[in-house]
């Protein structure tokens, strides 16, 4: 068998490949969407949720959920784009750095609920906050901030070194030549391992049912004083997210509707990915054509 059919009968079976990822995941929106579309509404979606009644909402946990997500992406973004530029640009080949590498790669593999037993231990009994947003953001942060690290280090390694060469050799500083060529260049990159990153903090749940907590107390949306109990941004209240929603839903609910509920919240949940993700590659282009003066 000759090379060209070996290229053909490797192209077919990369195309079915494609065709089956692609498959897969349209079958999977199509049957969330699907049972979930019934019950979506305006009522559903602005009502706050019941624990014994029929007909309760999500929109405290929706709102706990963009909420944490907020949070939890302003802690990890910088921290995790410094940590790159530091493993890309700085740390010198040697073993404190191969040391730090696999830290990295060690903090990337723990499951989820790991963390969510750390975050217990530390962001609610040892500071005795007990269950609050800032200790789900913060735990949430320990679990994407390899992911960010490694992105934003890979997105930099990848800038053409005749890039960064011709800034330096025109006598402008290190620092500056990462914050006015690299970054920019690696900023497409960057972009799509934050979005992958969000994309795990909105559908984390394990994680954030030992930190975040399984209840939100009643909420008054006209406070927005972020000390009051009762104001929606409080980050030392519990909060119950969409995700923590669903599993509770459906493990520990008593309201009549339970699977109604459940299929609508995940439809949102869904929905509400999906238009983050959309948004933040909109956003994204045009902070990236701004910063490289492109069109």
């Amino acid at each position: 068998m000759n090379s060209k059919k070996w290229d053909k009968i490797a192209t077919g079976v990369f195309i079915v490949i494609a065709g089956i990822i692609v498959s897969l995941l349209v079958a999977l929106f199509s049957y969330i969407i699907v049972n979930g579309f019934k019950q979506l509404s305006f009522d559903f979606i602005t009502n706050p949720s019941s624990a014994v009644m029929a007909g309760g909402g999500i929109r405290d946990q929706l709102f706990n959920s963009l909420y944490i997500l907020v949070i939890t992406m302003i802690i990890t973004v910088p921290l995790g784009i410094g940590g790159g530029i530091y493993m890309a640009e700085y740390a010198k080949p040697g073993k404190v750095t191969d040391f730090i590498r696999t830290c990295i790669e060690v903090l990337a593999s723990l499951p989820s609920i790991v963390i969510g037993m750390f975050g217990l231990l530390m962001f609610v009994n040892l500071t005795g906050w007990g269950y609050t947003i800032i200790g789900g953001a913060l735990a949430l942060t320990v679990f994407n901030l390899p992911v960010m690290v490694r992105v934003s280090e890979d997105a930099i390694r990848s800038v053409p070194r005749d890039q960064k060469e011709a800034s330096l050799a025109l006598g402008i500083t290190h620092w500056h030549t990462i914050k006015t060529v690299l970054l920019p260049t690696a900023f497409p990159s960057i972009l799509t391992g934050a979005i992958l990153a969000s994309g795990r903090v909105f559908g984390e749940a394990a994680a954030l049912l030992f930190t975040a907590g399984l209840s939100t107390p009643r909420l008054d949306y006209a406070n927005l004083n972020p000390f009051s109990e009762t104001s929606p941004l409080n980050i030392f209240r519990p909060a119950e997210t969409l995700a923590v929603h669903i599993w509770s839903v459906n493990t520990q609910g008593l309201i009549p509707d339970v699977s109604e509920i459940a299929n609508g919240s995940s439809a949102v949940l869904v929905l509400a990915v999906l238009v983050f993700n959309l948004l933040a590659r909109f956003i994204g282009s045009i902070i990236h054509k701004k910063l490289t003066a492109s069109k």
